[in-house]
Formats: C-alpha cells, structure tokens, sequence
C-alpha cells in the first residue's frame, strides 16, 4: 500500500495538471471501488475548477470551486497517472482496463485514477465538514507538520503498553506512517520496536520525532518507495527502497554496526537485521543499535 511519502509525491505531480483547471468531463466506467461512488458522483464534479490538492494522512484531497472536497485513498494498487492531450491525439483509444474514473481537463489532458484491486476509495464532502469526516476525524496530528514534536509525541505515548512500532501504527497517534517507514524511523533513533511505548518519552521522543521528519523527507525527496504497482504520477518510479537502512534486509549486516560491508552470516560476530512478526506486519531491525 502506498505510504505518506507515496501520496505526497503523487499530490506534488498532479498539482501542475490539476490546480486551477477546470473538470471538463469525469467518466465513471463503475459504480463501486472499495466503497460505492457517490450518487451522481461524475455529474457533480464535471464542470467543477480545481482550487488546490493536499494531503492528509494517506488521503488526496482536491478541493473544488462550489465548496465540494474529493477525497481519495489509493488503497492498495491505485494510481493516479498523468496522460498529456498530446499522447492522447497520438493514441485516443489507450484506455486500461483498470481504468475506473478518468479526470478530463480543460487543457485536454486526462488524469486516470486506475485500480487493479479496487480497494482504494473516492468519496465527495462538503468542505466545511471535511475535519469531521468518519475518516478523518480520529486522525492525529501530520508527522511533517508543526503539531508533531516530542512532547506531543510523548503525551500520546502515556500508558501505551503496546510495542512502539505498532503505536507509531495507530493512526490516532500520528497520521500517515505506515510500516517501511516506521521502521526505518526506529533505525535512525536507536530505538528497538519492542520497546513499550510508555516508555519512549523525553529525548528518546525527540530523537523519533526527528527521524520520522528525516525518513519521510527523503523518502519524498526519491519520490517514495517503489514496491508491486506504486508509480508516481508521471509514470515514473520512486527509488527510496535502494535507500532503507533495514526494511527488507533480513539476514544483511547493518549498516550502523558494520559500517555497511559485505559480512558472511557464517561469520560469528557479524551483526545481521532481524526480522519478527509484530501484530502480523514484518518489522525489520536491528538488535546490537536498537534499544
């Protein structure tokens, strides 16, 4: 599933396209994705002039010139991909077959948003009730934005019993982080994800705070992380996975510990990443530099 770093680099890429053009045409080509669409869901947002696109958590949000907000999760394998008014003249039939909504704008390009397993979502709310929309409305606050420090972090980590790596999940924590994410955050801290989250207060708060404002800001900067279908939305791919420290290098010397050499497993004292299971996510770490 696309993470933050993911959405973000996806709203950054339809910006251009989208602010202040006008919807010429919407085509629904099916009634549900993960959710039924809205009852007249394509009539409501042709002829509608795009204000301005944000993100909140893992949501697109587009708002629109009558006070409307298309909200959009791109659940598993959605993508929103850019095709220029030029392509199109070259090949007006390239449609995919998961195609399911095609945004068309006044400047003749489209924005397609495709869905192969159509678990992601749209829904249309009145902006004014944005905030209190059933899926946004227990969000904590943006890992990026000026809410979220370490005496924040701390407050919502009181009494937690639960591991820190599955807090930092709850989205009532903070919004947003998913799991290759937070587990390259508690690498850069020193922090092992078995530790109780009660007990991650003070500069160990400070020290989280900050690597999850490093790790989401790189990983924005390579234009996320490209794992099965994610692409951005030019349709190139995000590069940040040749940049993890420890997700998905079980059984690899860490590179904290071993200075990031090449170490046999055979050898005694090489310290490896670990992988263990922690409410049914893989959770990748390193034991000697994480505490």
């Amino acid at each position: 599933m696309p993470e933050l770093p993911e959405v973000e680099t996806v709203v950054r890429g339809l910006r251009g396209p989208l602010e202040g053009r006008r919807l010429a045409k919407v085509t629904q080509r099916r009634a549900n994705l993960r959710f039924p669409l809205p009852e007249d869901f394509a009539q409501r947002l042709t002829g509608r002039r795009v204000v301005s696109l944000s993100r909140r958590a893992k949501y697109i949000v587009m708002h629109l010139d009558d006070g409307q907000v298309l909200l959009c999760h791109l659940g598993m394998s959605g993508r929103m991909l850019i095709v220029k008014a030029g392509e199109l003249k070259r090949n007006p039939s390239a449609w995919a077959k998961h195609d399911h909504i095609v945004f068309e704008t006044d400047q003749g390009d489209e924005i397609r948003f495709n869905d192969a397993r159509r678990f992601g979502m749209m829904d249309l709310v009145a902006a004014d009730e944005l905030d209190g929309h059933k899926l946004l409305r227990d969000l904590g606050p943006e890992p990026l934005g000026n809410a979220f420090n370490g005496p924040e972090l701390a407050r919502r980590l009181e009494g937690k019993r639960s591991p820190i790596k599955a807090a930092l999940l709850d989205q009532k924590v903070v919004a947003g982080l998913g799991n290759i994410y937070v587990c390259e955050a508690l690498f850069i801290a020193g922090i092992s994800p078995r530790r109780q989250a009660y007990t991650v207060q003070g500069q160990r708060a400070e020290r989280l705070v900050a690597a999850v404002r490093d790790v989401l800001g790189r990983a924005i900067e390579a234009g996320g992380s490209s794992l099965r279908d994610y692409v951005q939305a030019d349709g190139e791919l995000g590069y940040f996975q040749h940049a993890w420290a420890v997700y998905g290098r079980e059984g690899e010397i860490c590179v904290r510990c071993g200075g990031g050499e090449a170490v046999s497993p055979m050898k005694e004292d090489a310290v490896l990443i670990r992988r263990i299971v922690q409410s049914g996510r893989s959770t990748f770490y390193c034991a000697s530099c994480q505490r």
